[in-house]
């Protein structure tokens, strides 16, 4: 669980880090990144020991219904990562993030647990809580850090709420996928089957979204083709560093529960916050107010994962 929150946490630094690049430029590399290393992952630790739970027996022995839950959960889950995007775009992190992902926090993790009941209802929903205050007081430090200025746009907020709506979905469908009973995915499987879902979908979502951007102009597939090829490597490290976080996510679920690992793994911003700080210096020369709301997200945050770490 823990990698997975320092990889969740993280993964979005290639992309700060690739420049002026457009998202749904970079997201082509990204998503095919995603796929290669969940198939690395599954070919060498997912088939270590061999037998029915390496990963070629495994998929073969799979139901149908299985793998369309993992496949309905990586498609949910890229249209919820692209509109994310778009909506920080639009209605900034104070606005986009809280809704978005405190939304996804809540919804996933109740949704996640009527699937797999595993774990203390009372401190995971306690610790959840407390990530929700600590999502609050992240937005509070970067309204603060805008000066006050975070305009709140209608368009903005629906999209932010659909996107947290998406976004706490896949997880209980991957749950589903690997739930005991005949013909169920390993997470290595199930992550195989996610990711490849997820780079096919992309064909269709970010084609649509790069021809009707969410904002700005339009963008053509050429600029793809005439990328530097640092950020086309970025982009893949960016997916390499996000699956290895989705695959320990999926472990961990299957020794903790689901709904656990889920709630443990929104934890993640706290992470990106600290890359924030302490690496991007976004809060340089920020107010005392701004601190201060950021100091209480790391408090909160750190209640939450010990709360949560005690529900399994």
């Amino acid at each position: 669980m823990i990698l997975c929150v320092a990889c969740w946490g993280s993964w979005a630094n290639t992309f700060k880090l690739a420049g002026k690049v457009r998202f749904e430029l970079f997201y082509w590399d990204y998503a095919l990144g995603v796929f290669i290393m969940a198939l690395i992952l599954a070919m060498t630790l997912g088939s270590w020991h061999g037998g029915e739970d390496a990963f070629f027996n495994n998929l073969t022995q799979a139901t149908g219904s299985r793998i369309g839950y993992a496949m309905l959960a990586g498609t949910i889950f890229n249209l919820a990562n692209i509109l994310l995007v778009g909506a920080i775009a639009i209605a900034g992190m104070a606005i986009a993030f809280p809704v978005a992902i405190g939304a996804a926090l809540v919804i996933g993790t109740i949704l996640t647990y009527l699937v797999d009941q595993t774990g203390n209802p009372a401190m995971l929903f306690a610790g959840v809580a407390l990530a929700v205050i600590a999502i609050l007081a992240d937005s509070l430090a970067y309204k603060e850090l805008s000066g006050g200025k975070v305009q709140v746009t209608k368009r903005g907020l629906w999209i932010s709420i659909v996107s947290g709506i998406l976004m706490g979905s896949w997880s209980p469908l991957t749950a589903a996928s690997m739930a005991n009973g005949g013909g169920q995915l390993t997470p290595y499987t199930s992550l195989v089957v996610f990711t490849f879902a997820t780079l096919v979908s992309t064909f269709f979502f970010n084609v649509y979204f790069m021809q009707k951007p969410l904002i700005g102009e339009p963008v053509s597939f050429e600029g793809y083709l005439q990328g530097k090829p640092s950020w086309h490597v970025l982009g893949l490290t960016g997916g390499f560093i996000w699956s290895i976080g989705t695959a320990a996510n999926l472990i961990a679920g299957r020794e903790a529960g689901f709904a656990v690992a889920y709630a443990m793994g929104q934890s993640a911003p706290m992470v990106a916050a600290l890359w924030g700080v302490f690496v991007w210096n976004e809060f340089e020369g920020a107010s005392r107010s701004a601190k201060m709301y950021l100091a209480a997200m790391f408090v909160f945050y750190g209640g939450a994962i010990a709360v949560i770490a005690n529900a399994f």
